[in-house]
């Protein structure tokens, strides 16, 4: 009898240790193979250099092969759809940047997929603080003067986008409710006409980040009125934050986050989100997000989470207010 209960005993003890270390082992297993990054833009986007860094990283530190698989168009609908469409093992994985997943979510009809229920969020990567610049013509050299002005001239004066329905449409309905004015949207088909109009004053402000902006303020072709951001901009010392200017609510920002299909084991989501997290942290790595224009801005995969319905919520109510419609 003593016998038998020792058995049991041995087989009960046996059995819990591989409950416990099951999941550490798969999680020390992960990855075994190539990884695949979709990126849904054409190659030499904003995206495309951030998911070639932090792959070449991960690639280093785990010994297995990270390829950048560029799949454009329609709005990172194909690219993101690639990704729902995909094992949910941890070997498919999509950088995105938040306002456009989310906000296609609000705007576009008949996706071909949840854009929260669909994807499992890893890690954010980087972020981008959001500029408003003034066309040198508008007398206006801070943001109280230029509230003061477009007050006084509601409707008349103008700010162009990159076309309907993007971060920098919806920013400058988000001024608009903030700050209490009508400036009057007008849409582009690309950020390159929405910014050479500005600078050639058909076109008198634009909400954007300041990596495309930022020579054009140095050379004087533009006027910086404020960033968002709890501090001012290492690269844009003299220009002062929505907070200091008097609008603190105004704190939209672009980031960049990594998603893995529905479904993909916990153990492996955070494996990537903590490898993620301490390439963020090298040196070599935020130098080349530095000289992009960019932040690194890593939250886990719960922080992740919160973050897209903090700012789903945000757009969505902008959205409504605003009347916002999607236009191809």
């Amino acid at each position: 009898m003593n016998r038998i209960l020792s058995n049991m005993a041995r087989l009960l003890i046996a059995g819990l240790l591989v409950a416990l270390t099951g999941p550490a082992a798969a999680q020390q297993a992960y990855p075994t193979k190539l990884i695949r990054f979709i990126v849904p833009f054409p190659p030499g986007g904003s995206l495309d250099p951030v998911a070639r860094l932090v792959g070449q990283k991960l690639a280093e530190s785990w010994g297995q092969a990270v390829i950048v698989d560029n799949r454009p168009g329609g709005n990172t609908v194909i690219g993101s759809e690639a990704l729902v469409k995909s094992p949910p093992d941890g070997y498919t994985i999509l950088l995105v940047g938040g306002s456009t997943h989310l906000i296609n979510s609000l705007l576009i009809k008949n996706l071909p997929y949840d854009s929260i229920k669909d994807f499992a969020p890893i890690a954010t990567l980087v972020r981008s603080e959001y500029l408003l610049v003034l066309h040198p013509s508008v007398p206006a050299n801070n943001l109280h003067e230029f509230i003061a002005l477009a007050k006084s001239q509601p409707g008349k004066l103008n700010y162009s986008s990159s076309g309907s329905g993007n971060l920098n449409h919806l920013a400058g309905e988000y001024f608009n409710m903030l700050a209490g004015v009508k400036l009057q949207h007008i849409p582009y088909k690309g950020g390159g006409p929405a910014l050479t109009d500005l600078i050639s004053g058909q076109v008198q402000a634009h909400f954007n980040v300041p990596i495309g902006l930022a020579p054009h303020i140095k050379s004087g072709k533009l006027k910086a009125i404020a960033i968002t951001g709890e501090n001012r901009s290492a690269s844009l010392p003299q220009v002062p934050t929505f907070t200091e200017a008097g609008l603190p609510d105004f704190d939209l920002k672009s980031w960049q986050g990594v998603f893995a299909p529905a479904g993909t084991p916990k153990a492996v989501i955070d494996r990537l989100s903590a490898e993620m997290g301490r390439t963020l942290t090298m040196p070599d790595v935020r130098e080349k997000l530095a000289n992009q224009g960019m932040e690194p801005f890593f939250s886990n995969a719960e922080q992740f989470a919160a973050l897209m319905h903090t700012d789903l919520a945000r757009f969505a109510k902008i959205i409504k207010i605003s009347n916002i419609k999607f236009e191809n």
